[in-house]
């Protein structure tokens, strides 16, 4: 498992490098098109296991957590215990976790209703056998 970590800091360009998406966006500031593009990837498409943890500068309603489930059909947004954090998971198929990653922000982004600020503090990216259930590659960010 290969993993990428920041806490606090900048990551180093190398490091960094594989955080960006193929339309050079950062995967933690989210990108539509990456949204976009998953939406439409065929099934030969690698598919990655994702969570994104978030802050909002406010309180989302609980019909709007419901909302995502409903809304985005392979995506879940839930409130751990801590107040004003979020975690959106789900399955995306995408060629990279970048481009994975971002195409998950990237709905948040598409989807302004239910989120309108927030940051991205850490970002994990597993990406699975074709039917199978093990992990054969990982990656992390904290930002």
């Amino acid at each position: 498992m290969s993993e990428a970590k920041l806490t606090g800091g900048r990551l180093p360009a190398a490091a960094a490098a594989q955080w960006v998406c193929p339309h050079e966006k950062s995967a933690a500031q989210g990108c539509v098109t990456c949204y976009d593009d998953s939406s439409a990837a065929g099934p030969a498409a690698p598919v990655w296991e994702l969570a994104v943890w978030f802050t909002s500068e406010r309180p989302m309603p609980i019909a709007a957590l419901k909302d995502v489930r409903r809304h985005g059909g392979r995506f879940a947004l839930d409130q751990p215990s801590t107040p004003l954090v979020y975690l959106l998971s789900g399955q995306v198929r995408a060629a990279t976790a970048a481009q994975a990653v971002a195409g998950l922000v990237g709905f948040l982004l598409a989807n302004r209703h239910v989120v309108d600020a927030f940051v991205v503090t850490e970002i994990r990216a597993v990406h699975r056998t074709v039917g199978g259930s093990g992990p054969i590659a990982g990656q992390s960010l904290m930002v």
